[in-house]
This record gives structure tokens, sequence and C-alpha cells, in this order.
């Protein structure tokens, strides 16, 4: 893995080097208070904070080079590389510096909007099942096998993404199951990666503060499927797409590889029928070439009938058997924050789950729904920073699918967090129909209310950080955790009830 200076300039075009010394560089990193000796300092101009401020601290802790984009004062013993763009050329010498990870294993990359969690944990327990050593990246955590490892961004930056990748290969992962972000792939976060397989959930509203419009939040996600067929190492490529939604046209056209379509609605290679949705689980018939497969679930609601298509048609792509598949599927409970129940002894349900844009709620209330015997009492939020044209349009969904809505905080960040519930309230008020509502700003309140009011048999969805157990306020970050919350609440009815 070190590598000479020299290699990784003449990965580069047209860099201009400064105090050249052919020098072994064991380590690169964008984090000055990451770097040690023989570290090649990468400087990254974020929205915050510029990185070609912190030359003279990561000097101090043993850069022996510097990529910069501009020009910088460094001592004469330490290397100076000045480019025109910083992140093109991170895009070329980061892979290369660590041996190309993701051209070595079976990678199979989900991107959308939602779901991607759940079909990379499914698709884990599947490998796995079959024999296979598994690595995940996404949105909960890194897992390498058992080992876990926090994470910060859904996809990881080019440097974190590589080590990581490092360490898998390292430690003998045949296949890497990733979640794929439209922000990944927008910035080429995931360059050197060389996907095999790649599956397409949904296309509904989200980061358009990023993005701007949904057309190009499409050909975001394209990219992955773009990527298939470039410069291909590996063989066996397969894109796996629900065309129930609208935009698995776009992610069609832009594969050039074999394609399997998966469908409620719509013909399509996998298609499912006869599905029967309880509060339990599911079962379904799913429909292929090869014949039917009769599955049992024990996860709940449409959305997941659409999640294990996706999660199936991958492993049938990297041709596991069907057996392994169904009896994993029919071992398969929940993944954290994800529709997942919190138990404490209530007799009303608590359900907690990640839901953080217009589809993902409404999905998980329709579920809620289809199992309810009483009332449906929602917590929600919309987080602070992001798009704010959801807002409305979630406080829409939440009073119309909904007996109780209790508006609250999610992750307001810099924003006021009465002004995002303003925002909210403006879908919610019209659409109320004479439901009960209530604005509790602080989420703990909030979650703590409805418990308070929630009869048997009542239903309580808390909605838009599931697995999180952090918030991030104005000018801290405090740790919160939904479940915990609402067992303590709980707790706390139960014991003044006795």
């Amino acid at each position: 893995m070190p590598k000479y200076i020299n290699e990784l300039v003449g990965k580069i075009v047209s860099a201009k080097v400064t105090n050249s010394d052919n020098k072994l560089v064991t380590a690169i990193e964008c984090d000055s208070r990451k770097v040690r000796e023989n570290t090649l300092f990468v400087c990254i101009k974020g929205a915050t904070v510029d990185g070609h401020d912190f030359v003279a601290q990561a000097v101090k802790n043993g850069a022996a080079a510097v990529l910069a984009e501009k020009d910088v004062e460094v001592p004469a013993d330490v290397v100076k590389i000045i480019v025109a763009d910083v992140h093109k050329a991170m895009e070329e010498i980061v892979p290369y510096f660590y041996d190309y990870p993701g051209k070595k294993m079976r990678m199979i990359g989900v991107t959308g909007t939602n779901g991607k969690t759940t079909i990379t944990y499914i698709l884990r327990s599947i490998l796995r099942n079959a024999g296979y050593k598994v690595g995940v990246i996404g949105t909960i955590k890194i897992l390498i096998e058992d080992e876990e490892q926090e994470i910060h961004n859904t996809t990881p930056d080019i440097i974190d993404l590589q080590q990581i990748l490092a360490q898998m290969d390292e430690k003998g992962m045949d296949y890497v199951v990733m979640e794929v972000s439209s922000h990944a792939l927008a910035l080429n976060r995931v360059a050197g990666c060389e996907y095999d397989t790649a599956v397409f959930t949904n296309l509904t509203q989200d980061h358009l503060d990023f993005h701007k419009t949904m057309k190009n939040y499409a050909l975001a996600k394209a990219k992955l499927f773009d990527s298939l067929t470039a410069n291909a190492s590996k063989d066996n490529k397969t894109a796996i797409i629900n065309i129930d939604d609208k935009a698995g046209k776009i992610m069609q056209q832009h594969s050039k590889c074999e394609v399997l379509t998966y469908a409620i609605n719509n013909t399509a290679k996998l298609k499912a029928a006869d599905i029967d949705i309880h509060a339990n689980g599911a079962e379904f018939t799913l429909q292929t070439d090869n014949g039917a497969l009769a599955l049992s679930l024990n996860i709940t609601g449409l959305f997941n009938i659409y999640n294990v298509m996706g999660a199936v048609g991958a492993a049938v792509a990297e041709k596991i058997d069907s057996k392994i598949i169904a009896d994993t599927l029919a071992q398969f409970h929940s993944v954290p924050g994800r529709f997942e129940l919190v138990r404490g002894g209530q007799d009303f349900s608590v359900i907690v789950d990640y839901a953080h844009t217009p589809d993902g709620l409404e999905n998980v209330l329709k579920t809620a729904r289809q199992i309810a015997k009483q009332r449906i009492i929602t917590v929600f939020g919309c987080g602070g920073d992001r798009d704010r044209t959801k807002r409305p349009i979630m406080g829409e969904i939440a009073a119309r699918l909904s007996d109780v809505v209790l508006a609250t905080s999610d992750n307001p960040r810099s924003e006021d967090p009465e002004f995002i519930l303003s925002e909210v309230e403006a879908g919610v008020l019209p659409a109320l129909h004479g439901n009960m509502h209530e604005k509790i700003t602080d989420r703990k309140d909030a979650i703590y209310r409805a418990v308070e009011i929630a009869a048997k048999d009542d239903i309580i969805v808390i909605a838009g950080k599931g697995h999180e157990d952090y918030q991030i306020l104005k000018d801290k970050t405090i740790h919160f955790d939904d479940k915990e919350v609402a067992l303590a609440a709980i707790k706390t009815k139960l014991a003044e009830d006795k």
C-alpha cells in the first residue's frame, strides 16, 4: 500500500511539484488531526472549513507532502503538490494508493431514496448464509462480518471509503454490500470502485437542496448504472431495477448490461403475486423466469415486499441458490430503526422508523393503518438545513393518514425549530379534517405526550430518526434515541397507572 511521491504524482494530470523529494507516503488524510509521520495531507475546501488553513498543523503532525489547489507555505523538507482540482486528483491517487480494493471484491451497490438499508441487511444475511464473508457500508454502521464501526455519511468520502474497503479486502471479504447515496455519486466519492450488481429501489422527493431538480436527482442515481460496464475488470454485471417506479426507465437506459426488473404492478422478470400482509409479517409468491418462489417474511408492509424483491434480485444475479434465499428471508427480522417495535409491556404499539421523506412517511403510515385496531398517533418533524419543500408535503401526509399528529423537531441544525414547524404545519392544518393536532417543539416532550394519550390498541409511529442516537441542534449535538425515550415514557406511564 505505501507509495512513493513520484508514483502518486504520476497519476495526476498537470501537477506542479516543489521541494521535490521522492519520499515514501504511508497514509493519505484530509483531516490534519489524523496526520502522522509520512502522511500526504490533502487540502479540501469545504462549506465551512478550508483545509489550506490547516497545513501548518498537518506539517507539525508529520506530513511528508501536501496536496493543494493554491500555494501554501511549507518547510523545505515537505513536498508541495499544486493542482487545479484537488477532488479530481484524489479520485486518481486515493484508489491507486490503496491498490484498488473496490476492484478485488464483489461489489453490490444499492441506490434509491428509500429501502437501501433494509436491502443491504437482507443481502448480507443471504450471502452469509451462502457461505460468503460480507462487509456492509451504509447509513447505520460499517460491518466487516460481525465487527462494527461507526459511520458519519451514508457513503463515506473517498479517503475513508478506500480505507474501509482496504480493511475489508485485508480481512478476506468476498462481498461488499453498500448503500450508494446520490451525493456520493454526484461528487464521485465512489471513484475507483467497480460495482458488479446495482439495485435501484425508487425515487421520491429528497435532497433537492443539493440536486435542485428531480431530473438531476435521477441522473445522479443513474451514474451507478453507468459505472457497471465502464472500464470493467470483472464479469457478470447486472442491474436490478424497480420498474413500478417511473425513474426505473432512466436506470434501464443507463444500464449496458443484463437487467433484472422487479415489480408488483407492471410486467417484470421478478413479480410479486398473492401478497398477504399482516401485523407480524407477510407472505407472497415471487414469480421468476425459473418458476415461482414462495416467500414468508417476518417484516411487514408493501414497501418491504419491494425491498425483498430488490434483495432477491441481487442474490439471483450473484447466483445464490433459491432455497438459501427463501430460508434466509424466513429467519430475517428487523433492521434497527426500520419499522422497529418498541416493547415495554404496554397495551399499545410503538413503532420507530427512519422515514424522513414524503414517500417514506406515507409508506410507514399506510402500513400502520393496515394493522391498526384503533388510532394512529404520529410523532414526526423535518430536518433543518435540508430540502424545505418537503416539509408541508410531509405535514399533509401525516395529517391525512393519522388520527393524531404531534409535530416536533427532528435535527433542526442551524435553523429555528419553530420556523421549521411552521412550514410543516402549512401542510398539516388544511388536511386535519377534525383530527387532533399539537405542535410540541421539544422531541422528548412530544414522545412523552404521545405515550401519555395512547390508549389500548393505538399505534404510535415515531418517524424521522430511526436508528440515530443523537440530535443536531444549533450549537451542539446531544445524545437522543427515540427508542430510549419511548421506553422511558412507557415506564413512567405504567408506573403512574398502577
